[in-house]
Parts: C-alpha cells; sequence; structure tokens
C-alpha cells in the first residue's frame, strides 16, 4: 500500500509511535491526544492535512471507550459545549484553510503554548460554571478546533472547577467525539478530506486500539493530576521546538 501524504517509511514509523504514545495519553486522562499527535507530526511534516484523520480517530477511540464512561458523564456540561462550539466552528475551518504549512504549524504552537500556559498556572475557580459560562467555553473551544486544539480548551476549562477525574475524563472523550463530528464535514467542504485520509485513518485503527487499552489499563494507578501536569509539559516543549523550528 502506498503511504499516504508522502511520507517516508521513516516518517511513518516516527508516526506510529506518535500515534501510539498519544493514544496512550487520551486512554489515561481524556484527553491530549490531537496536541500531542498534530505537534509532534508537525516536526516533520504539514500537519494541516493530518487533522481530519486526527478528529476520526479520536471517534474511533470513543468506541473503545464507551463502556468504561458512560456512567460517568455530565450530559448537562456537554449540551452547552456542544451549542456553543456549533456557532464558532464553520468561521474557524474557513480561515485554517486558507493558512499554509508554515502558518498553519506556527498558528497551531502558539495557540497549544498559550493553553497550555494558562493548564500550568494553577488557574482555578471556587465553584463550578454554570450553563452561559459553559456554552461560552464551547465557542472558543470552536474556534480553536481547527487547528486541532479545541479539547485543551475545555480541559483547562475543566481543570479549573471542582470535578471529579472520572466525569472529568468521561465529560472530555464525549464533547470531542461530539465536536469532531461536527467538525469533519465542514473541513470536507472546504477540501481538507480526501482519500488519503480514509487511507490514514484505515492504517492509524490498530495502533489506537493498542494505545487506548494500554491507557485505560494505568487510569486506576496513575495520580491524575500529576499525569495531567506531564502532558502539559509535553505540549509546551513540543510547541517550543515547532516555533523554533520556523523562526530559526
Amino acid at each position: 500500500m502506498e503511504l499516504p501524504f508522502d511520507l517516508t517509511i521513516a516518517q511513518s514509523v516516527y508516526m506510529a509511535v506518535a500515534l501510539v504514545v498519544a493514544a496512550i495519553i487520551r486512554g489515561l486522562s481524556g484527553f491530549g491526544f490531537s496536541a500531542i499527535f498534530i505537534l509532534s507530526t508537525a516536526l516533520i511534516t504539514n500537519p494541516l492535512p493530518l487533522i481530519p484523520v486526527v478528529f476520526s480517530c479520536e471517534i474511533a477511540m470513543t468506541l473503545f471507550q464507551a463502556r468504561g464512561i458512560k456512567g460517568h458523564i455530565d450530559w448537562k456540561r456537554v449540551r452547552f459545549l456542544m451549542l456553543g462550539s456549533a456557532v464558532a466552528i464553520v468561521p474557524s475551518v474557513a480561515i485554517m484553510a486558507r493558512l499554509s504549512a508554515d502558518e498553519a504549524r506556527l498558528a497551531i504552537s502558539v495557540l497549544i503554548l498559550c493553553l497550555s500556559g494558562l493548564l500550568l498556572s494553577g488557574w482555578s475557580l471556587k465553584t463550578e460554571v454554570g450553563g452561559r459560562g459553559t456554552f461560552f467555553a464551547g465557542v472558543a473551544s470552536g474556534m480553536v478546533n481547527s487547528a486541532g486544539v479545541g479539547g485543551l480548551v475545555i480541559a483547562a476549562f475543566f481543570a479549573s472547577q471542582p470535578m471529579a477525574a472520572m466525569v472529568f475524563r468521561a465529560t472530555m472523550i464525549v464533547f470531542l467525539t461530539g465536536l469532531d463530528i461536527i467538525s469533519l464535514p465542514v473541513m470536507g467542504a472546504h477540501g481538507l478530506i480526501g482519500p488519503e485520509t480514509v487511507t490514514g485513518v484505515i492504517l492509524a485503527f490498530p495502533l489506537l486500539g493498542l494505545g487506548v487499552w494500554l491507557g485505560t489499563l494505568g487510569f486506576n494507578r496513575v495520580p491524575q493530576s500529576a499525569f495531567r501536569r506531564m502532558v502539559i509539559i509535553m505540549l509546551t516543549a513540543f510547541s517550543i521546538l515547532n516555533v523554533a523550528k520556523i523562526i530559526l
């Protein structure tokens, strides 16, 4: 089978490893998959055509995790977030689709760097945010999801509130799945989805299953607060590497 996106064998092996690591992180924490994979692959190729592949992978991973999360989903939060993100996703994708490879790489890296800084800052609220605030968090997530990082906005939003780890993880997984489902048709309308997208998802599927399975096994054994911090530090490092690659 011809490799998609004009990748070499070495690049494909690198991306396979990055995919498994990102899937393990998703299995453990419920977020971080898109950002980790997109940033790591942006070091070797144009990340923009890979975003629809990543979204399709996230939807597939939910199938692997569905049984373990269904009793912990905060559906009220999911509804408000989905309404907000639906408002913003169309203009967001229209802008991102017009960027060059380096512009897309820089935009994605700077966005993730800013969001990582917010997560590392320890910003917190004493009470849970209501429906209106959750709706606007969804708008913010939709605005940046064309870069594949809508999940980080909500991770920062959830992390700032008193929220059980199981609820955090389950609600993140369901929201990200819904966000990806509404994002993919918009990306297709802007020419960002083609036959190579399908090939990429087919090749990724067994690796996703392996990574999510390993991550889920470790969920109850890993302190979630410490693990989330490690993920954010990893995102920060990848963002800095990508920015340095462009400007140096």
